[in-house]
């Protein structure tokens, strides 16, 4: 079994609500969630909008490759309402946006999926749920120089 952080979030609709079904809908299709965050109330980063975010991040056991968690994670996105995902750093408001952070110590980068996920060292509303429910992952154990903002 492979273990996999994903980090969650959303703006439009029913945040919560949205967040719970993104969870169980990873625990029947992905895998065992073994832990998931507190969700925290953030303000959007990259773009500008009315509505903040709700994120959290979750722990979870697969047997599933990496791109059979995009593709599966992609498709739960689908279900609960995302129709377009954001390209070339350009985004927008959500329902649901369900990010691989890391899968085990992998390293991957392709042009479709990056292991570990590129911006999380950077984002609070990535770092800090993570930090709450995996203290223990920190940048330099994935040879990353700069942290980002987190301590």
């Amino acid at each position: 079994m492979h273990k996999v952080y994903l980090g969650l979030g959303t703006n439009l609709g029913d945040k919560e609500a949205n967040l719970k079904t993104a969870v169980e809908e990873i625990n029947k299709r992905v895998g065992e969630v073994t832990s998931l965050s507190a969700f925290y109330e953030t303000e959007p980063w990259g773009f500008t909008s009315e509505s903040t975010f709700l994120n959290a991040v979750c722990c979870t056991l697969t047997s599933l490759t990496p791109q059979e968690v995009l593709a599966t994670t992609q498709d739960i996105e689908r279900q609960l309402g995302r129709t377009r995902k954001s390209v070339g750093g350009i985004y927008s408001d959500r329902p649901i946006d369900i990010d691989i952070l890391l899968y085990d110590d992998y390293r991957l980068n392709t042009p479709e999926l990056t292991i570990p996920h590129p911006l999380m060292w950077e984002r609070d509303f990535v770092m800090v749920p993570l930090r709450e429910i995996a203290p223990e992952i920190n940048a330099k154990a994935f040879g990353i120089k700069r942290e980002g903002v987190c301590p």
